[in-house]
């Protein structure tokens, strides 16, 4: 599963798979926690992350939606930065 971003601990990475990956979201990892969510309104789809970690995640996801939105349309992926 390509990385697409680290900060603060977090890794965000995405997997593509047609017939088991809708709605289009992200994976993220944070120490022993995983979460996936919805890229489209930042929902969780599967897992739990701890409050923090995921306020970070969906505050990374609003300032580079359409960028994420892109590499799962596009199934080009490139790195984005995190947050500073």
């Amino acid at each position: 599963m390509p990385v697409i971003s680290r900060f603060y601990g977090l890794v965000i990475k995405m997997y593509f798979s047609q017939k088991e990956h809708h709605p289009p979201h992200i994976h993220v990892k944070y120490g022993e926690y995983v979460c996936s969510i919805a890229i489209a309104d930042g929902h969780i789809v599967d897992g739990k992350l701890p409050p923090k970690a995921l306020l970070l995640a969906r505050e990374w996801l609003e300032l580079h939606r359409a960028e994420v939105q892109k590499i799962w349309d596009t199934q080009i992926f490139q790195s984005i930065p995190g947050l500073e």
